[in-house]
C-alpha cells in the first residue's frame, strides 16, 4: 500500500510538472495527458483540478481549460477577464486574449487621431460606438471595451477573435467604467502589500513530509537528510492528518508507524491565508510547524514559527494604502506630557459618523487600537498583536470636536504588554479599554 501511495504521488507531481511547463494559453484537455503521460484519466482529472486551484489553469466558457500566468499576490494588474466580470459584460471577441494583462486604460474622449497616440500594446480603450477606433486600436495590440451597452462591426469581432485581443461591452457610460476600473487597480494595490502565505512557498518545491503508515526509522532518516525536527504526516490521498516531531519518537521502536505517535489534526493555513493570520495561529497555539494545504486539505507547502514571525515583521513596515485603519488615524498626532509619556489628539471628521451622527463605536475601537500598537512600539516592543480587547463606552463622542486619548501600560512582560486606554472629550471620559497585545517578534520583546 505504502508503495502504490508513492507511485501515485509520483505520477501526480509529474503531471503538475507537465502542466506548469505548458506555454500559457495552452488548452489542457484530462484525455490527452492520460493517453501522452500513460496514466488514467481519473489521475489526470485530479491533477488538473489541483492545477486549477493552485492558479496555473482557468476554465473558459467555449474553449476549455487552458494554461495561463500564475498570478501570485505581488501583481497589481488587472487581466481583460478582470475587467470584463468588475463592469459585469459581455465579450463581443478575442476570447483568446482575455487572460492578458493590461498596463494601463485610456478614455476615447477625443479625436482619433489624438486618441491613437495614447493607444499601444497592452492598453485598454475605453470608447463609446465608434468602430473607426475599435479596429485601431486592436491594430495596435490594444483591447477595447465598448461602454453604452453598444456592440461592434462582425469584422472587427473577427479582427479580435485573429489577433487574440478582447473587445467587451458593457451597458455603463465612460465616467463610470472608469471609476470601477480605477478602484479595481486601487483595491489591487493594497492587496499586493498585503502578504500571504503564497508569497512565502516556493509551491513547486519538494515538500519533506512522511505517510502515517511510516515508521519511526523512516523519520529519523528523513530527519538526517533534511536536517529538520518536525514533518506534516499524510494520507493515501496526500491530505494532511497529523504533525510529528523528533520528541514524539523518542523513545519509539524503529518500526512504530507514525500513526500511533503523530499529534491529529494540526491546525494548518491556505495559501491564501494572510501572513497576520498565520503568525496569530502559531502565536495562540503554539506551533512550530504549519502545514500549508489546498481546499481539500491536500499538502502543498509547509512553514515554520520563525519563517512565519520574520516575515510578518516585513509585512508591517509596508505601507499597505488607504485602508479603514489609516483613514482613521490619519487625523490623529502624536504628544508627550511634561512627564514624556505619550498621548495622542486628533479631532474626528464626518466620516466617522455613525446612525446617531456621533462618533461611531467601531470608529472609537479602532482608533484606541491604533493608540495601542503606538505605545507598544513606544516601549520597543515590536509588531504587537492585539489578543483581547474589553471597551466600555460611557458618552457619545461628538463630530469636530478635539478628543485626547491616553494609555497607561500596568503590566509588561516579556511578551506581551497590558494597558488601560482612555478616551477623553472636552474634560470628560467618553470611552475606556482594558487591552492585551502580544509579541510577533521571534526573538522576544
Amino acid at each position: 500500500m505504502a508503495n502504490q501511495s508513492r507511485l501515485r504521488e509520483s505520477k501526480h507531481e509529474r503531471l503538475l510538472r507537465h502542466i506548469r511547463s505548458l506555454p500559457v494559453g495552452t488548452a489542457v484537455s484530462v484525455r490527452r495527458m492520460a493517453r501522452e503521460l500513460g496514466v488514467s484519466e481519473g489521475t489526470a482529472y485530479r491533477a488538473l483540478k489541483e492545477a486549477e486551484e493552485l492558479g496555473y489553469v482557468a476554465a473558459r466558457e467555449r474553449i476549455g481549460t487552458v494554461r495561463i500566468e500564475r498570478r501570485r499576490s505581488g501583481s497589481d494588474m488587472l487581466t481583460f477577464a478582470e475587467v470584463l466580470d468588475i463592469v459585469q459584460g459581455r465579450l463581443l471577441g478575442g476570447r483568446s486574449g482575455l487572460d492578458k494583462t493590461l498596463r494601463k486604460f485610456v478614455i476615447g474622449a477625443m479625436e482619433l487621431d489624438a486618441m491613437m497616440r495614447y493607444v499601444d500594446a497592452g492598453s485598454l480603450l475605453i470608447v463609446g460606438n465608434r468602430t473607426k477606433a475599435h479596429r485601431l486600436a486592436l491594430e495596435n495590440g490594444a483591447g477595447v471595451l465598448v461602454t453604452g451597452g453598444f456592440g461592434t462591426d462582425e469584422d472587427v469581432k473577427a479582427l479580435a477573435d485573429r489577433l487574440g485581443l478582447p473587445i467587451m461591452s458593457c451597458r455603463h457610460d465612460t465616467f463610470t467604467v472608469a471609476s470601477m476600473i480605477n478602484r479595481a487597480m486601487y483595491e489591487r494595490q493594497i492587496r499586493q502589500k498585503i502578504m500571504s502565505v503564497a508569497d512565502l512557498l516556493d509551491l513547486d518545491a519538494k515538500v519533506p513530509a512522511l505517510k502515517q503508515s511510516a515508521t519511526a526509522a523512516d523519520f529519523r532518516k528523513l530527519s538526517e537528510e533534511t536536517g529538520m525536527n518536525r514533518f506534516p504526516v499524510t494520507d493515501e490521498w496526500n491530505r494532511v492528518v497529523g504533525v510529528v516531531s523528533g520528541r514524539d519518537v523518542a523513545d519509539a521502536d524503529p518500526d512504530q508507524t507514525l500513526d500511533k505517535l503523530m499529534a491529529r489534526r494540526p491546525p494548518a493555513v491556505t495559501p491564501n491565508t494572510p501572513v497576520a493570520s498565520a503568525a496569530r495561529l502559531v502565536l495562540t497555539e503554539g506551533v512550530e510547524l504549519l502545514p500549508v494545504v489546498d481546499s481539500k486539505r491536500r499538502l502543498v507547502g509547509i512553514l515554520d514559527r520563525t519563517e512565519i514571525l520574520r516575515a510578518l515583521q516585513f509585512a508591517v513596515r509596508q505601507p499597505a494604502g488607504e485602508t479603514i485603519d489609516a483613514l482613521v488615524w490619519s487625523g490623529f498626532a502624536e504628544e508627550r506630557d511634561e512627564e514624556g509619556r505619550i498621548f495622542f489628539t486628533g479631532v474626528p471628521n464626518a466620516r466617522m459618523a455613525g446612525a446617531f451622527g456621533t462618533v461611531s463605536e467601531g470608529v472609537l475601537t479602532a482608533l484606541m487600537a491604533q493608540a495601542a500598537a503606538r505605545t507598544a512600539a513606544d516601549w520597543g516592543r515590536k509588531e504587537p498583536m492585539l489578543e483581547n480587547m474589553t471597551t466600555y463606552f460611557l458618552r457619545a463622542v461628538s463630530l469636530d470636536a478635539p478628543v485626547v486619548i491616553r494609555t497607561d501600560v500596568f503590566e509588561a512582560g516579556m511578551r506581551h504588554l497590558k494597558m488601560e486606554i482612555t478616551v477623553a472629550q472636552n474634560g470628560e471620559t467618553a470611552a475606556r479599554a482594558l487591552l492585551t497585545a502580544h509579541a510577533a517578534d521571534p526573538s522576544g520583546m
